[in-house]
């Protein structure tokens, strides 16, 4: 069951890790960053920096997201996901031991405008708890704690390096693009921004439910 145990967001912010597990706070905030080999065709030329903006509600049967993203081309579709790996590190830079995204769950679509802005919200457990698993596969229970959006259309992405005839299966034809921004690891934990709670197992953390 989800519990309302309340610290204050700065302590996480600051990455604070003691002996003892977190409390679990009752909203987060985070952002996610752009690829860098995909930024020129995420954003408009010349124009600002694309940015986008991730809150986390925690609930008592389920939590909310709220996406907001900014300064996106207009009219662009991108796929959400909460995903096991990021592949970036925690500075931002492309992670050189990177395998692969792991784990991914397909959460909603993500359409800008015409503006370049776009708003989506999902309901569902994410804080501390959210995982997958398929004992008949030999996959255990697995977190996924990182959150991405994917380019939509394979295309969409090409001018910058994509082979469209190689697509990705992050949208519901599993015919996509290239991710296109991602959460970061926590410096500290190397865990991602849904783990509000870690706990150190031995020489690397969990997550405590």
């Amino acid at each position: 069951m989800k519990k309302w145990l309340m610290l204050p967001l700065a302590l996480i912010s600051l990455g604070f890790v003691g002996k003892s597990a977190f409390a679990q706070a009752p909203e987060i905030v985070f952002n996610l960053v752009p690829q860098p080999k995909f930024l020129s065709c995420l954003g408009v030329p010349y124009g600002p920096a694309p940015t986008a903006e991730v809150i986390v509600q925690r609930g008592e049967l389920n939590d909310i997201l709220i996406l907001r993203a900014h300064n996106l081309k207009p009219n662009l579709g991108f796929d959400l996901f909460t995903i096991q790996n990021t592949n970036l590190l925690s500075n931002g830079e492309v992670d050189p031991k990177f395998k692969n995204f792991g784990l991914a769950w397909y959460q909603t679509d993500v359409q800008a405008d015409g503006n370049g802005e776009a708003e989506v919200a999902i309901k569902t457990i994410l804080l501390d708890q959210i995982f997958g698993f398929d004992p008949a596969a030999g996959l255990l229970p697995t977190h996924t704690f990182h959150v991405g959006f994917w380019f939509n259309k394979p295309e969409d992405a090409e001018a910058c390096g994509f082979n469209p005839k190689t697509p990705t299966p992050f949208n519901g034809e599993q015919d996509a693009g290239p991710n296109a921004m991602i959460s970061l690891p926590n410096l500290v934990t190397d865990l991602g921004p849904l783990c509000t709670n870690p706990r150190k197992e031995g020489s690397r953390f969990v997550c405590h439910e």
